[in-house]
């Protein structure tokens, strides 16, 4: 068995595994492309402090306490995986990058990898998103003399003082952004697709059930999945608050073109800009999949519980309704379930 991935919800499977009784490198193999432990959250900018993040939920069976909320949360929850992988002895292989996963002989998938290939009898994939920004197109985007670049390789706010900088994004990476880019660039313009949602009180557990429900929907019907975040709103926090009242969070609806200088709206309004950064959000990391015809004809993957609807040898962890923290966690117990009912028709293979 393979399980591609060791952020949240890769190590969340590998521990039901081990709880299962399934030993690593025996029974199982964790493979993961990053230089070391930490997921996704070592990418993130060092101005993301640990107290900044929003919903973080502790992996099974060991809690995270006394993080010092100043901290960047890259170095925070790097050092945690790592401590939860020794605990548990999860011996992920890393660097390694999956390049295809395939039909195989005697009916196991084979994963080609940098380290070699492994024929599985089940494929737990936790991949996430941060791999594969999306940038957006718009015409004249190649002729901008400024720079681009995206969340995925924000540097933090240093970078843009003194310059005009556009924000394009209405989700947090882009209000987080936006919000610090203010205190240090000459003049920020923050540009969204539609209205921001902002959502006022606490985010309890009926309106959760609710939001992941939209997003199952679209998974459901083999469309490509929206983040849990997209449905939520943002949290009208005080910083929030703040930001609104200084005029930081004047939202303007989304230009028509590019320009060597800046951008132009369709009705002839123009911003000059030395930076655009796109707060455009991330695509689920499944490339590697595509040998196995997973799709739907609406470019998604249809799953039902966390297993592919095409392939029953096939779950997925952390894409759709469970891109997030706790629901990583409990779509890593799910696939380990119905992977171990999977096998248990047959002899158990080893990965």
């Amino acid at each position: 068995m393979v399980v591609i991935g060791a952020g949240q919800a890769g190590l969340s499977a590998a521990y039901h595994l081990r709880r299962t009784g399934l030993a690593p490198d025996r029974d199982f193999v964790v493979l993961d492309h990053a230089p070391r432990p930490g997921g996704a959250w070592q990418f993130r900018w060092p101005s993301l402090t640990y107290g900044k993040v929003h919903g973080m939920h502790a992996l099974p069976g060991m809690e995270l306490t006394g993080a010092d909320g100043r901290r960047p949360s890259s170095e925070v929850i790097g050092e945690y995986f790592t401590a939860y992988e020794e605990r548990f002895d999860l011996r992920v292989h890393r660097p390694v990058a999956v390049s295809a996963v395939r039909e195989g002989e005697g009916g196991r998938l084979l994963v080609e990898t940098s380290e070699g290939a492994y024929a599985a009898r089940a494929l737990i994939n936790a991949t996430g998103t941060w791999d594969r920004p999306f940038w957006p197109r718009y015409q004249g985007q190649e002729t901008f003399r400024g720079r681009q670049l995206h969340t995925a390789n924000y540097p933090g706010p240093e970078e843009f003082a003194g310059l005009r900088v556009i924000v394009v994004g209405g989700g947090a990476s882009g209000t987080q952004h936006l919000m610090e880019i203010a205190e240090v660039a000459a003049e920020t313009t923050w540009v969204t697709r539609r209205e921001p949602v902002y959502r006022e009180g606490p985010f309890n557990e009926m309106a959760g059930r609710a939001a992941v429900a939209l997003v199952e929907e679209r998974v459901r019907r083999g469309l490509p999945p929206q983040s849990v975040v997209s449905v939520t709103g943002l949290p009208l926090t005080d910083a929030i608050r703040d930001a609104r009242a200084r005029g930081v969070l004047d939202r303007h609806p989304m230009f028509d073109r590019i320009t060597p200088t800046g951008v132009v709206w369709a009705d002839g309004g123009t911003v000059d800009a030395d930076v655009i950064l796109w707060a455009t959000g991330f695509r689920a990391a499944i490339d590697h999949l595509a040998p196995l015809r997973l799709r739907e004809p609406g470019g998604g993957i249809r799953i039902e519980g966390t297993r592919a609807a095409r392939d029953e040898r096939v779950h997925l962890v952390g894409y759709g309704p469970s891109a997030s923290t706790i629901g990583a966690n409990r779509a890593g117990r799910t696939a380990v379930a119905e992977i171990r009912h999977l096998l248990a028709r047959e002899p158990v293979a080893t990965a």
